[in-house]
């Protein structure tokens, strides 16, 4: 298990009502079902919507029980952005 930084903006930074959180996780999907259990609700409706990045590195399609997380790493949860 690896612990480190989730980090929200936009929408979702919205619905968690804070812009960051520390996660204990070893993989993406654990680390999001910890997001949906501490914030039920609204955030869990905006991140299905979302985009990941891993370290600087996307998660595009890939299986999040596959996406590994590193200690001390940063998880960036992003939405839908308008515009440019």
């Amino acid at each position: 298990m690896a612990a480190g930084t989730i980090r929200y903006w936009a929408a979702a930074k919205a619905a968690a009502g804070t812009a960051q959180e520390p996660y204990a996780a070893a993989t993406l999907k654990e680390a999001l079902d910890g997001v949906r259990e501490r914030h039920p609700g609204e955030l869990t409706r905006v991140l299905r919507r979302c985009s990941f990045l891993i370290d600087g590195d996307p998660v595009g399609t890939r299986d999040h029980e596959t996406v590994r997380l590193a200690e001390g790493g940063t998880v960036e949860v992003l939405p839908p952005f308008a515009g440019g």
